[in-house]
């Protein structure tokens, strides 16, 4: 596998020669790159002490590329917090807590345990911009490195922020932590072999949930796929319907997504992770009479967000496919809450990153105060169901003529062209998303609509009609 390049850090699998993954050499590029981009390092070069926080998840590989990132670090004259095992918005955290310039977080998030990725910070503990990302891929393919004096290398401490951030969580006024405790709930966790088992247990507890954990042993071998989908937790819907559990709570291997098993097996649907969250903070903000009222989502995420907001009173906005687009409109619009349809939960009032703990934090409160179980609480919000669809190309020279005629024959539809072409069927409440992939010759195709057999009919009609413009 080919080591992918993007504008939020460089990710690939671990082994074989230079240029078919991640390798050494790699690593000790791409930190280099970032440490001599730091916004505060280049804005003032020479005037003290630079400070990066490194994070890692739990995956096999780590404890080597957490040593060749620590060690480049020190050889660029830079001081390391390292942290050790951190889920990622701990990391991103830590970043503040630290008062560092910026941050590394060493995981492949839902990747394969065979994969890893360095995601790079700024000083606030967000995502680069798209223009800082290609700095560092420019800089680190030019080969132009200057590493510093012995007599200026830099130094490691080491700090485990893992009870800052529940703490942090714990004080989040929307957090009603009387409630969670005064509902006895009982929840089932599956943190996948990963960090989610030192923190989410921790939080848990602090919160008094009882907490039946599955693979909650941090090795780093995962015990299966570890993407929060319904195909990879059955084992997690089963022990939550023999334990009799509330809930059945899915984090990745790094914490930043987080997906719910209802207290009959079955999946809450990660789309709706955000969903209920958002309603939640709006129907508050509401009664409050707050006029922070907007949230943001991806193009590829569910309508169900916006529907929920208009509800509310608020106000929706679409972003780009990313985090930091999602991020870039949030500060844009001062959102009230945002994230994106994988599970990903981004809190204002917290941080500005995916953050399953808050998520947990904040869904509990609602479910607290609905007095519904999980399956109840989801028939009250509003039904949709994606499908998802890919259209393979042998040359991808043609998708643009093929985006371009999309365009064309639905201009009578509201249509998006931010990222890829999306398309709105309002009279229908349906849409569906085309976006080509930046790795291989593909356009990934997301539909929507109020039923199963509605989004899958709409996303197959758009890929048979992608096929007979290449044909023309």
């Amino acid at each position: 596998m080919s080591l992918i390049k993007s504008i939020s850090g460089i990710r690939g699998t671990i082994g074989g020669p230079v240029g078919e993954g991640l390798t050494p050499v790699d690593v000790v590029k791409f930190t280099y790159a970032y440490v001599a981009t730091l916004p505060s390092r280049v804005a003032k070069p020479q005037d003290r002490k630079y400070k990066v926080v490194v994070g890692r998840d739990a995956r096999i590989s780590g404890e080597m590329v957490e040593q060749l990132v620590c060690g480049t670090l020190i050889a660029c004259g830079v001081d390391v917090v390292k942290c050790g095992y951190a889920s990622t918005p701990t990391t991103e955290l830590a970043v503040r807590y630290a008062q560092a310039d910026g941050g590394i977080i060493i995981t492949a998030s839902h990747n394969p345990r065979q994969w890893n990725a360095l995601k790079l910070l700024n000083e606030q503990g967000e995502f680069l911009t798209a223009a800082q990302g290609q700095q560092i891929l420019d800089l680190a393919d030019s080969g132009k490195f200057d590493f510093a004096q012995v007599d200026e290398l830099g130094k490691i401490t080491e700090h485990d922020f893992t009870d800052e951030h529940i703490q942090d969580v714990l004080n989040l006024e929307a957090v009603d932590v009387e409630a969670i405790r005064n509902a006895h709930f009982k929840v089932a966790l599956d943190s996948i072999n990963s960090v989610g088992g030192i923190i989410m247990p921790r939080l848990l507890k602090a919160l008094g949930v009882e907490c039946k954990q599955l693979f909650g042993d941090v090795t780093g071998d995962f015990a299966h796929n570890p993407e929060p989908l319904p195909k990879n937790l059955v084992e997690l819907s089963r022990v939550v319907k023999e334990e009799h559990c509330d809930l059945g709570i899915s984090v990745d291997p790094d914490v930043d997504r987080l997906a719910f098993i209802c207290e009959n097996g079955e999946p809450f649907v990660e789309e709706y992770t955000l969903v209920s969250v958002a309603d939640y903070l709006l129907e508050r903000a509401e009664k409050q009479g707050l006029k922070n009222m907007a949230t943001v989502s991806n193009l590829s995420s569910s309508r169900a967000l916006r529907d929920v907001t208009e509800a509310h009173g608020g106000v929706y906005y679409a972003a780009a496919v990313g985090e930091v687009n999602v991020t870039t409109k949030m500060h844009e619009v001062n959102a009230l809450i945002g994230g994106e349809g994988n599970g990903g939960v981004i809190y204002p009032a917290s941080h500005c990153g995916r953050d399953a703990m808050v998520g947990v934090a904040l869904f509990l409160s609602q479910l607290a105060h609905k007095g519904l179980s999980a399956s109840e609480y989801k028939k009250t919000l509003p039904q949709y169901y994606i499908a998802k669809n890919r259209i393979d190309l042998s040359d991808s020279s043609v998708i643009d003529k093929i985006l371009d005629s999309l365009k064309e024959h639905f201009k009578n539809e509201k249509i998006n062209t931010i990222d890829g072409v999306k398309i709105d069927f309002e009279k229908s409440r349906s849409w569906v998303h085309l976006r080509k992939s930046n790795t291989e010759p593909i356009i990934r195709v997301y539909s929507e609509a109020p039923t199963e057999e509605e989004a899958t009919r709409l996303g197959e009609e758009v890929v048979k009609l992608a096929y007979s413009i290449i044909n023309q």
